[in-house]
């Protein structure tokens, strides 16, 4: 076949591929996150036509019916410029219907979102070293623990009111997928909490997030408690946004000045003219880039 269709793929059927695709291309062989997407997205591919695995992939992840997150937009390198990356990205932004649509996306990506009507809100720059910690926990006005099931609802209640989204089911399946997941609350405890942070393997790196907190100094706190659990000689990874007023962040400082050191760029976008909702303040660190 010369042009071979859009498919959904599965995860028995086209891990494989899937992987092999995204180490010829200097992703790395990312079996745990894959299958993370595979569980909670929608993947989709185009078969080779060479018959030699997959020429492209891309995945939709729904919150809801409100938001969408594109991610895993992938083209091997001997097709491209055959317009196989246009036409994955037109696929699924077809299926998103009318949810606001959003992606991080590399330099080398970024036209064809542009072209496709996606526009640059912010700047996430990627993290990455061995977390160094100081004496004594990070300062804050509350206090950080191990979450418990018990925790869900509040959880999930603090998740949609800062995403502005339904994203429930992904959330109930992150105890499986995290290594930690830590919650902050005031020192007095009274059922309400002011942040979480997850922690996940990611091949031989601790990748934390989500980060959502009420502020600068409870995202210091919850990620340290994670940053700690790393060990000697796991690198973290951590991808913030640099478009953040000064007076509101603080967080690159404070993770260069433990070890952890700013590296590559993606541009977070938006399809069209739509703003993500929520509230933007309170979300420090996603889940993964490729989500959002």
């Amino acid at each position: 076949m010369t042009n071979p269709p859009v498919r959904r793929l599965t995860l028995d059927g086209d891990l494989a591929d899937c992987l092999k695709l995204a180490v010829s291309r200097d992703w790395g062989p990312e079996d745990h996150k894959w299958r993370f997407l595979f569980t909670h997205g929608e993947v989709y591919g185009i078969d080779a036509p060479d018959g030699d695995g997959l020429a492209g992939t891309t995945i939709l992840t729904r919150y809801g019916s409100t938001l969408a997150a594109v991610s895993m937009v992938l083209v091997a390198a001997r097709y491209e410029g055959r317009g196989f990356g246009r036409r994955l990205m037109t696929h699924v932004i077809d299926q998103a219907g009318d949810a606001t649509v959003t992606l991080h996306a590399t330099d080398r990506g970024r036209p064809l979102y542009e072209k496709l009507g996606f526009r640059a809100i912010g700047t996430v720059i990627t993290h990455v070293g061995r977390f160094t910690p100081t004496a004594g926990r990070p300062s804050g006005t509350g206090r950080v623990r191990p979450a418990t099931e018990a925790d869900l609802p509040a959880l999930l209640t603090l998740d949609a009111e800062v995403f502005g989204a339904d994203r429930a089911p992904l959330l109930r399946r992150l105890p499986h997928f995290a290594e930690h997941t830590v919650l902050a609350e005031p020192e007095s405890p009274d059922g309400t909490i002011t942040g979480y942070a997850a922690g996940w393997r990611n091949i031989d790196t601790l990748v934390i997030g989500p980060v959502i907190a009420d502020t600068p100094a409870t995202a210091r706190q919850l990620i340290a408690a994670l940053a700690r659990n790393a060990g000697p000689d796991t690198a973290v990874r951590l991808d913030l946004r640099t478009d953040r007023p000064a007076d509101t962040d603080g967080l690159h400082a404070w993770a260069a000045a433990h070890g952890v050191l700013p590296g590559f760029p993606n541009t977070l976008m938006v399809l069209g003219d739509r703003d993500l909702p929520g509230d933007d303040r309170r979300r420090h660190t996603p889940l993964m880039v490729a989500l959002g």
